[in-house]
């Protein structure tokens, strides 16, 4: 499954209210560190589909998430279960490490 583009209106639905644990890739269309992690996420977002739903949101056209958790800089990865930030992973990681953040969290 593809990543999923949310907004400040549809973050509720799609993320706090979801029955399965949400990833949030918080992104910029002008950060290079974004666009690097894009197609690891899309690959993360394909393959775990089991385990999780893979979202973004674009933080110059989303300010009420944004300031809601505080993203500071880009890409800033969050990992949300039954509403409530689990883990977060700020700056570009390759999958394995990524991958491994925001499975230990699940394996709890």
């Amino acid at each position: 499954m593809p990543t999923i583009a949310v907004t400040d209106a549809t973050f509720r639905n799609q993320v706090l209210d979801s029955a399965t644990p949400v990833v949030v890739n918080f992104w910029a269309t002008w950060c290079g560190p974004c666009r690097m992690l894009a197609p690891v996420l899309e690959e993360i977002a394909d393959e775990h589909t089991d385990a999780f739903t893979v979202v973004k949101v674009n933080i110059d056209e989303n300010p009420a998430v944004v300031n809601a958790y505080q993203v500071m800089a880009v890409p800033t990865t969050v990992l949300i279960v039954a509403g409530q930030e689990v883990t977060r992973v700020t700056g570009a990681k390759p999958k394995g490490a990524l991958l491994a953040d925001l499975l230990t969290p699940l394996a709890r």
